[in-house]
This record gives structure tokens, C-alpha cells and sequence, in this order.
């Protein structure tokens, strides 16, 4: 039997892009439910329509940033679906391109609270049930941002450094409690959604959401702790860290930002309109 098969799956932000296609294959590979949380009921309601012919979908319409609407609904999941066996944390957002001193405290605000804040909030309703059926698995989406600088994405990759630190950190504790729940944290180079139009990478090719949801769906059949996703392996993205540490800092910078070109990625970024 599969990790998915007879499972019931909530995703966020799963009406749109990768979280649609993870949708998908959880369903292909089994589910007993997907459930969908999307701050739009269109695309919730289109996403209802192409998936259910593969099995039970229910979705919700909530913005993850506001706690309250986070606690009703996952409650209201608990009572009409049942527990949540996998988790994927998926929503994000990232608000321009702009250099830190042009951003504004709203940007910094809202960035923070759903891609950081918000898969906390969300994951605190399901891990104590979990923890307590000594069953289950949370995939937290961060970001090759989460690992390494980058400029006119700072407060983007200030909250994806920050959800690979507390995703991490959570998938410890659980081992050292001799639980059975897995953590599996992600952070994928750009995926050619939306989200990321404009972006230029000319060494590493973007990566179509097809191959990053079936490589995200994958780690968490393996258990994975931690996967970098990039469509060139092996990248030193993998080994940025040991990399950091015996580089000078000059070097590191002309390695990544000029040679793979990933400081100037952002450039022309436009992201979804």
C-alpha cells in the first residue's frame, strides 16, 4: 500500500498550480480525500470540477493569513472530512521585485504571515492529533530562496529561510520523541508558474510544476527530510551551506550571482498579475 492510498490530504493553496497537480496525484495515487484550502473560490470551485472524477475533493475558501479563519475551518475539516493523515503546507505569495528600502511594511507584513506564520498556525491544528494517533506526515514548501540570498526577493527569502528553521526543527522534535509523524521540507528552485514570470535563469533551466510536484509528491512517499528541487542534479544549491562555509564570501558571490546568474534573476521579474 502506497503513503497516500486512503489518506486524507489537505493542501493549501491547492486550486492553482503545483497544489492543483499535488492534488491530483494524491487522488491518482489513492486518497481518500483531497481537501483543498484556496483564497479563491473560482479556481476552488474549477479545481472541485476537472479532480473530481478521481475521488472525493472538498474545498474551503480562506486566507491563511487571518488565525481565526485558520481554526474554524480546520475544525469544520475535522467534523465533515475527518483527521488529516498528510499535510502540505503549498500557499505562498511574494509581492514584487523591489530592493528592501522600496518595499513597504505592509509587503513585509503580509509576506511574513503566509509564508511563515501561516503553515505554523495551520500545522498546529493537525500535529497534536497526529503526535496523538502516532500517524501522519507535514510537507512544508519553502523555497532554493530559503537557502541561499538573493536580491529584490529579501523579504521572500527572509520568510522561506525562516519555514525551513522551524520545519526542520519540528521534524527533530518529533524524532527525538520517537514518533512515527514525519517532516519533510522542501525548497525547489523557480518553478515556471505565475508566481515567477519574468524570472531569468540562464545556467538552470525553471522547472515545469509537473516535474516539481511529482518530485515533492515523491519525497514524502520516501520519507525525505529535507529535498532541494532543481531540474540540474546535482547543483550546488545541494551543498550550498558547505559551500558558504569554505568560500569566501566574494567568491560565493561570483559563483551564484554572476556564473549562474541567480543575483540578477530577479531583474525582470513580473510575477502574477
Amino acid at each position: 500500500m502506497g503513503k497516500f492510498n486512503d489518506k486524507r490530504v489537505l493542501i493549501t493553496g491547492g486550486a492553482s498550480g503545483i497544489g492543483r497537480i499535488m492534488g491530483a496525484m494524491a487522488l491518482e495515487k489513492g486518497a481518500a480525500a483531497l481537501v483543498i484550502w484556496d483564497i479563491n473560490k473560482a479556481n476552488i470551485d474549477e479545481t472541485i470540477a476537472q479532480l473530481s472524477s478521481k475521488g472525493r475533493v472538498v474545498g474551503y475558501c480562506l486566507d491563511i493569513s487571518d488565525e481565526q479563519s485558520v481554526i474554524y475551518t480546520a475544525q469544520s475539516v475535522k467534523e465533515q472530512v475527518g483527521d488529516i493523515d498528510i499535510l502540505i503546507n503549498c500557499a505562498g505569495i511574494i509581492t514584487g521585485n523591489k530592493t528592501f528600502d522600496n518595499c513597504t511594511s505592509a509587503e513585509i507584513h503580509r509576506t511574513m504571515n503566509i509564508n511563515t506564520i501561516a503553515p505554523m498556525i495551520v500545522a498546529l491544528q493537525f500535529l497534536p492529533d497526529m503526535i496523538a494517533r502516532d500517524s501522519g506526515h507535514i510537507c512544508n514548501i519553502s523555497s532554493a530562496g530559503g537557502l541561499i540570498s538573493n536580491p529584490r526577493m529579501s523579504i521572500y527569502a527572509a520568510s522561506k529561510w525562516a519555514v525551513i528553521g522551524w520545519s526542520d526543527s519540528v521534524r527533530i522534535e518529533l524524532e527525538q520523541i520517537n514518533s512515527r509523524v514525519k517532516v519533510t521540507t522542501i525548497a525547489p528552485y523557480y518553478i515556471k508558474t505565475g508566481m515567477f514570470d519574468g524570472v531569468k535563469s540562464p545556467i538552470v533551466p525553471l522547472m515545469k510544476p509537473q516535474y516539481a510536484a511529482r518530485q515533492i509528491i515523491r519525497a514524502i512517499e520516501r520519507n525525505n527530510r529535507v529535498k532541494v528541487i532543481t531540474k540540474l542534479i546535482p547543483f550546488p544549491l545541494h551543498f550550498v551551506r558547505f559551500m558558504q562555509g569554505i568560500l569566501p564570501i566574494k567568491a560565493f558571490d561570483w559563483i551564484f550571482g554572476q556564473v549562474f546568474g541567480i543575483y540578477h534573476s530577479m531583474d525582470n521579474f513580473t510575477g502574477r498579475k
